[in-house]
């Protein structure tokens, strides 16, 4: 199951998936060209968009790709709404329909690179039961979560690592991919939203943005059977971006509150 399957990254993992013989559901607002042998609309800001597009789908299903997501350029809580609750509601009522060998992999972003500063911040988000607190939980606290998509990032990480002991004891692995900027749709409405300064400015190693079967490619392996013993791990598929800024080589230039970095595609 692909979320985020008719563009961007999601679209060309389709492909990926498809090319290597697996049956792919997709998952979007709207329909998609990919190969899909079934298609699902599904709505993650609307939590009866979720349960009725999980009771479509039926099972078992083998490997869940959470690719859908929302950029900065929308209400805080809504795009927490979307990245985090949304991803959250639509796995856990997957995993129950998930048997011992099957995988989990989301995406995250560079604009999560300030996790561990915000892990407590990010805590009480975490510890909302439904999408109502959740929203609660913005509202009191927006002014610590700026455009609050790099705070949706964070508990991204930090709902994969939580959770990837207690999957494991069942079989079932758990990981998250944090791209680098990406050159999707949401990549242009953002660069046409805030200019190309906030873009240019955050440092590119290998002196460009990756394309978007770059980061599908490393989704599909940690959901592969390459991957069989690795869990509760956030890939950084930057490009070298963090490891420049941990080593002090680069300037820190995203992952703050009020400047996230986009990636991924909303259904």
């Amino acid at each position: 199951m692909v979320t985020g399957c008719a563009s961007g990254i999601g679209e060309r993992l389709v492909h990926l998936l498809h090319r290597r013989g697996a049956r792919v559901t997709g998952l979007d607002r709207t329909p998609t060209t990919a190969p899909v042998a079934r298609f699902v609309r599904v709505d993650l800001a609307d939590s009866a968009s979720i349960g009725a597009a999980v009771e479509a789908v039926g099972g078992p299903v083998d490997a869940l790709f959470n690719v859908a997501g929302l950029s900065g350029a929308a209400d805080p809580a809504t795009i927490v709404g979307v990245n985090f609750v949304g991803t959250r509601e639509l796995t856990e009522a997957l995993l129950e329909r998930m048997e011992p060998g099957a995988a989990v992999v989301s995406t995250a972003s560079i604009a999560a690179s300030h996790y561990l500063e915000r892990r407590e911040l990010v805590a009480g988000l975490l510890a909302t039961r439904d999408r109502a607190e959740a929203t609660r939980w913005c509202r009191d606290h927006a002014a610590d979560i700026g455009t609050g998509y790099a705070v949706s990032k964070d508990a991204i990480v930090w709902y994969t690592m939580t959770r990837a002991v207690a999957l494991a004891a069942g079989g079932i692995r758990i990981n998250c991919v944090a791209p680098g900027l990406t050159a999707t749709p949401i990549l242009d409405a953002s660069r046409a939203a805030r200019g190309d300064a906030f873009l240019e400015a955050i440092p590119k190693p290998l002196g460009r943005v990756a394309e978007p079967e770059e980061q599908a490619s490393v989704l599909a392996f940690l959901n592969s059977d390459d991957a069989s013993y690795v869990s509760g791990q956030v890939i950084w598929a930057d490009g070298g971006y963090l490891a420049g800024v941990a080593t002090g080589q680069l300037p820190h230039r995203t992952g703050s509150v009020g400047t996230a970095a986009p990636s991924g595609d909303r259904p």
